[in-house]
């Protein structure tokens, strides 16, 4: 018969290495995780006929689950439409139309993305963006967006219609896992690790 404290020292040892396991396996999860990131359109300047967007957009990395807001005058408008209404600025056959000043789009889907002004003139004069969208592999989960306005629906929760209180900080705004050869090789020596600790 086995003494009841070798027992208890038994079992705590299996415990605590199920909890190392556990830890291990949550840490492996922790750095496959990605904060979604919210992104003043424009930066400084916003949406605005004076941005150079292209140049904005050039060094940042988009992937679903960002947020791109898109901060302009009341007087215009943001369009989404498809690559050849953004070749030509058609602003009469959108995907979707957004006015007010304060708009957010949560980024969805891989690939890319057009945005053109709804003035076809500022369109006409570069007041367009093309946001390449690159995909997770295991799983997509978009970020907390602020809510989008229209102009009619501002309560106190919506955003600032302020053009100075325009930023390019990017602001996470919630987690989104991303997968790839890379991350899975981390939760593959994570595994292997914590199955070491366990023999």
């Amino acid at each position: 018969m086995v003494p009841s404290n070798t027992l208890i020292c038994i079992s705590l040892d299996i415990m605590a290495k199920l909890l190392l396991v556990c830890g291990l396996v949550v840490l492996g999860f922790a750095l496959t995780c990605y904060a979604a990131t919210t992104y003043t359109v424009g930066g400084n300047s916003g949406w605005d006929i004076s941005t150079d967007l292209p140049t904005w957009a050039s060094d940042k990395k988009f992937v679903v689950g960002d947020v791109l807001w898109f901060q302009y005058s009341s007087s215009n408008s943001v369009n989404q439409v498809t690559k050849e209404n953004f070749e030509g600025c058609n602003t009469t056959n959108v995907v979707k139309s957004y006015t007010g000043g304060n708009t957010t789009v949560t980024l969805t889907r891989p690939g890319e993305w057009y945005f053109v002004s709804g003035n076809k003139l500022y369109c006409l004069g570069g007041m367009k963006l093309q946001v390449p969208v690159q995909g997770n592999q295991l799983s997509y989960a978009p970020a907390r967006a602020p809510q989008s306005s229209t102009g009619s629906d501002q309560g106190p929760n919506s955003l600032p219609n302020d053009p100075s209180s325009k930023n390019n900080t990017p602001t996470s705004a919630g987690l989104s896992i991303h997968g790839g050869s890379d991350n899975v090789l981390v939760l593959i020596v994570f595994g292997t690790l914590a199955a070491m600790l366990w023999m």
